[in-house]
């Protein structure tokens, strides 16, 4: 069944790897094998100022985007200094870890594919090796124009003006950009992909909606899963043919199979994160059961 779920800050814990490894760190669980997911485990961390976690790696691969607060984050042999807008990828078996140097509360949003292992299983997924390499006090803020950057980015949403904006300035010497990082439109609707394979993930992908008033994506469904953390703004959304109304903080989740849909028609722009585990398939990503009932009616005895 899909699932909406808000956030209750009284069911956060620490993730039970790290337990002896973190210190201020704790998760609320939004969507997982609680909620019926069997591909997709995503929730929101928060870090008190001063906290950490010890450095680790996962069999996993995880995505993040920063809510709120500065988190200083290292992958592998570099730091960054994230902020709201900014998020990371880390591939499966890339070191990381996370550090608040900052006077007040870092949160952000994760995704992991395949989901977490739990303590139940008698299996680990996450390890903390011996005497790695500590950068994180030394994070400074990404610089977004290096092309060796591929693992983390910045995006905080399309504005209504988007294309007349990104056509006032000199044409020459405006910021590289191309096919693989593109704003899509359609509908009333902008996509832009944060995280997928440019940056190297396989097995999710994650990316940022905003949803004009008016904007509509029809009935459908994917033979994969989807997750909707809301960012702004409100509006009715259909799942399995129940509308929810969803406001910021809020979180839907479709599972393979399972109908969708959003009609922005009450109320100001929308924007969310989106997220998909497994990765979608190169052809038949939607199924439109519309067009399959126009085609039964047209066709079929």
């Amino acid at each position: 069944m899909p699932a909406v779920t808000r956030q209750d800050w009284s069911k956060a814990e620490v993730p039970w790897p790290f337990a002896a490894h973190s210190d201020g760190f704790e998760r609320l669980a939004l969507i997982g094998p609680h909620t019926g997911s069997v591909h997709t485990d995503l929730g929101v961390g928060r870090l008190q100022p001063g906290g950490s976690t010890d450095l680790h790696v996962h069999s996993y691969e995880e995505a993040i985007y920063v809510l709120d607060g500065e988190l200083a984050v290292q992958i592998d042999d570099r730091a960054h200094l994230l902020v709201p807008g900014d998020f990371a990828f880390f591939p499966i078996g890339s070191l990381h870890g996370f550090r608040n140097a900052g006077g007040t509360q870092a949160r952000w949003m994760d995704v992991n594919s395949p989901i977490a292992l739990r303590e139940a299983s008698g299996r680990r997924d996450t390890f903390f090796p011996r005497d790695p390499a500590q950068l994180l006090h030394k994070a400074v803020p990404p610089d977004f124009s290096d092309p060796t950057l591929v693992l983390v980015g910045h995006y905080d949403g399309t504005e209504p003006d988007h294309v007349s904006r990104a056509t006032a300035a000199d044409p020459r010497g405006r910021s590289s950009a191309g096919m693989d990082t593109a704003v899509m439109a359609y509908s009333g609707i902008s996509v832009k992909m944060l995280v997928d394979e440019h940056r190297g993930a396989g097995m999710l992908t994650m990316f940022m909606v905003d949803y004009e008033v008016n904007g509509a994506a029809q009935v459908h469904d994917h033979p994969f899963e989807e997750t909707y953390f809301f960012l702004r703004g409100d509006t009715d959304f259909e799942l399995d043919g129940t509308v929810h109304k969803l406001a910021a903080g809020d979180v839907a989740w479709a599972g393979v199979g399972e109908t969708h849909a959003c009609f922005n028609t009450d109320g100001g722009r929308v924007r969310w994160i989106e997220t998909q585990a497994p990765v979608p398939p190169s052809r038949h990503s939607y199924r439109w059961p519309a067009d399959w009932d126009h085609y039964e009616r047209e066709n079929c005895r």
